[in-house]
């Protein structure tokens, strides 16, 4: 009977435990997995100790009491949020965590502002693979490195553990997963920015921006939401080569918006703009003839240009950098950097030029060897040069002189007088005529020695440029016809020279032993060759006709003038002018019935 008695007891029992396991295990489902409140007992080390109100204490890590870079600020007895993860651990104690929920707390106002496309803020606190980690109140997010900034950052130690706006990209609450970006809240901030920059842009604007790109030709300047570009010539009032040796990516400068398309929306920038323009007044403060100092600053190929002061470049013209190295490279007489002196010779302030010179702060060995030498004076030189028409020798003061190749010798004018000498020969010479001004000594050996024919200067018969004279054909070729002027004396008339008229001038038309008029146009030394022009004479005789009998506009028609003209031309111009005059004659009232 006790025995029974006590069956039921432990059935009684048994029910109790269990309806108290069932309503402990009610309890716990309604602290696991959820935020409660607790109490701050004490802080040990690294931990804090909190009472929830379980039969059992839970600790948790310092650290998440505070935000990235900051200390926590808690002491015992302040009451705080904790999320239960479990009513027990395997140390009898209650497992909880602060972070969690704190994210409790966060997710629910991040899910109202992802759902509203809001900013929120957050705090880049460490790095991860592909990107960073941000604090977004209690909640951690994934911030790629792509979405940091518009354009990619080398250093984003600035950008850490302090508050910055964001954009919620994507939120996965069953995975706990966020990606945000701070590049489309600085988009937007662009974009903002940029409509109000190009209400308000107009030229003569002055702006910050911070450049973009470097290319060879400039500099592409972001002014907040749209570039402009920046021409190297307009970085600086002085030289510059390349845009990288004044600007580097990055920078941020002040510019001028110096053009502006509203249809494209291009922007011109200049730097040098906002500085004094260095060529005001420049004529006055670089007078010409004077000599300054100044600094090659680039060698091309016609001559070199020269800084006198930053921003004021002058060009000394290959021509003007030696009295004596000619046809010579700039680049091997003067060297980039090297400071020389040098000579004004020309001030352009609107074309923005300075013309200078090098040799003029030289002494001229020119001018040198006139006040030092004189005509008629023998020599001994160096054959520096030998071409088809003449000599150049070597002379003191590092000049040449030119014989020319009728001055060679008195027998032979032609080329085969030059076969006697070769470059590097040194060759007795006169001076026959010294020119300072146009850098020109004239040289002459045969002079050196008497003519062997002694009567050759008067071969000529006295026959001077200038005078008409009757000739008489020698020979007949394609270039022209050669004539006998006198005993000792030939001449030649080239093709061209054989009549006004483009058909007539054609030797065939000439015999030899046929007699013709015709102008002397040159004589050279010694009288021997003589050059000689009927259609020079030709139009002599016309002039002399409009002189003598009126013009066409006092009532004389031209061919009533040639024929008066024709009908008194000397008489010792024989039967082979007649044909000529005829020709004249009848050319003239050609061009008579043309005027009418």
């Amino acid at each position: 009977m006790a025995h029974k008695a006590a069956n039921i007891q432990d059935r009684e029992d048994s029910k109790e435990f269990a309806s108290l396991l069932s309503e402990s295990m009610k309890q716990n489902k309604k602290f696991e997995g959820n935020v409660v409140e607790g109490r701050v007992i004490e802080i040990i080390n690294d931990y804090v100790i909190i009472d929830v109100g379980l039969k059992s204490e839970g600790r948790v890590a310092l650290r998440e009491f505070s935000s990235p870079g900051q200390e926590a600020e808690l002491k015992p007895g302040d009451k705080i949020e904790v999320f239960i993860e479990r009513m027990e651990n395997r140390d009898g104690e209650t497992g909880i965590s602060r972070e969690k929920a704190r994210r409790e707390e966060v997710w629910v106002d991040l899910e109202k502002s992802h759902t509203k496309n809001e900013r929120v803020t957050g705090i880049i606190f460490g790095r991860v693979k592909g990107g960073f980690t941000v604090d977004l109140g209690g909640a951690m997010a994934f911030l790629p490195g792509s979405q940091v900034d518009i354009r990619p950052v080398r250093d984003v130690s600035p950008l850490m553990n302090t508050p910055q706006p964001f954009h919620i990209l994507k939120m996965d609450r069953s995975r706990g997963n966020i990606v945000v970006s701070r590049r489309a809240v600085l988009e937007e901030s662009r974009e903002e920015v940029r409509s109000e920059l190009l209400e308000n842009l107009r030229e003569g604007v002055i702006l910050k921006g911070v450049v973009k790109n470097i290319t060879d030709y400039g500099a592409f300047i972001d002014l907040g939401g749209v570039d402009g570009l920046l021409h190297v010539t307009d970085i600086s009032w002085k030289r510059v080569n390349h845009p990288s040796e004044v600007l580097h990516i990055g920078q941020t400068i002040e510019v001028q918006v110096i053009r502006y398309n509203e249809e494209n929306q291009r922007i011109s920038l200049g730097m040098k703009q906002l500085e004094s323009d260095p060529w005001q007044g420049i004529a006055a403060k670089y007078a010409v003839g004077q000599k300054y100092r100044g600094r090659v600053n680039n060698i091309t190929d016609y001559g070199a240009f020269v800084e006198l002061e930053p921003g004021i470049e002058g060009l000394v013209h290959v021509s003007e950098m030696s009295w004596t190295k000619k046809n010579i490279h700039p680049g091997k007489i003067v060297s980039t950097s090297q400071e020389l002196d040098i000579m004004v010779l020309e001030v352009d302030q609107d074309k923005r030029r300075i013309s200078l010179g090098l040799k003029q702060c030289q002494e001229n060995p020119w001018k040198n060897f006139a006040e030092t030498h004189q005509s008629g004076q023998d020599l001994e030189g160096e054959v520096r040069n030998v071409t088809e028409f003449g000599l150049f020798v070597g002379l003191p003061g590092d000049i040449d002189g030119m014989v020319h190749l009728s001055d060679i010798s008195w027998d032979d004018q032609g080329a085969e007088a030059l076969k006697a000498f070769k470059k590097g020969d040194t060759v007795k010479v006169r001076i026959l005529e010294i020119d300072p001004t146009k850098e020109r000594v004239a040289l002459g050996i045969k002079q050196l020695t008497e003519d062997p024919n002694p009567g050759s200067s008067e071969s000529s018969g006295g026959i001077k440029k200038g005078d008409v004279v009757t000739c008489t054909i020698m020979s007949v070729g394609d270039k022209g016809i050669e004539v006998k002027v006198s005993d000792s004396a030939t001449g030649f008339i080239k093709k061209s020279d054989l009549s006004r008229e483009r058909s007539e001038q054609r030797a065939d038309r000439f015999a030899v032993g046929e007699k013709v008029d015709a102008k002397v146009v040159s004589v050279e030394k010694g009288g021997r060759k003589i050059g000689l022009s009927i259609k020079a004479r030709e139009i002599d005789e016309d002039k002399a006709a409009l002189e003598a009998f009126g013009s066409t506009e006092s009532g004389a028609s031209l061919g009533d003038i040639l024929g008066a003209a024709l009908n008194k031309a000397p008489a010792g111009e024989g039967e082979d002018a007649k044909p000529k005059k005829k020709a004249a004659s009848k050319k003239a009232k050609n061009e008579e019935s043309t005027e009418e």
